[in-house]
């Protein structure tokens, strides 16, 4: 049975040879504080969504519940590193509904469950504790750290290397046969 889908591997390296022409015009996230890759994913890219919630995550989770059809949500965590935004029922979710990853500005937990999946999840780092649920939080707005803006219907590319951010799609699809 032949099966055509899209397919892309998009090197953020790659990207800022071709689209960054200054440092003037860095749309790069800092290597500080530094992201880390959980998912089974280490490279993904989509339109952004954004969240900004402190330690409670009830708006992840009502956002990740929704499809996401391959875009990559952006949750400002404000960087807390005393709960985890993000755990593997969540991680499900994301990858049920069709969401490319997710960037967290903030803590994980089931670190190893999440390594199965194939979803792609960045974060600044693991810790066991769930967060609360007394706070909802506020999505598509946009939402600064590691020295970049992240603006909802904007681009996010991540890789090993790192994270590029446009404010227009830098990838054409290409057909491939499974």
């Amino acid at each position: 049975m032949n099966t055509t889908t899209t397919t892309t591997t998009i090197a953020t390296a790659d990207l800022c040879d071709d689209y960054i022409t200054s440092p003037n015009r860095l749309k790069v996230a800092t290597p500080f504080p530094k992201f880390t890759n959980y998912g089974n994913v280490t490279s993904f890219y989509g339109e952004i969504y954004t969240v900004r919630c402190f330690e409670s995550n009830p708006l992840v989770r009502q956002t990740l519940s929704t499809p996401g059809n391959g875009r990559v949500l952006v949750v400002d965590g404000g960087a807390s590193t005393r709960v985890a935004i993000l755990g593997d029922m969540l991680a499900k979710l994301a990858h049920d509904n069709n969401w490319a990853g997710v960037l967290i500005n903030g803590c994980i937990r089931d670190s190893k469950v999440i390594g199965t999946m194939n979803v792609g999840v960045k974060a600044l780092g693991t810790h066991p504790l769930k967060s609360s649920k007394e706070h909802l939080g506020e999505d598509g707005i946009i939402v600064s750290f590691a020295g970049v803006e992240f603006v909802p219907g904007h681009w996010l590319y991540s890789d090993e290397d790192g994270i590029v951010i446009s404010e227009k799609p830098l990838h054409i699809p290409t057909e491939s046969k499974l």
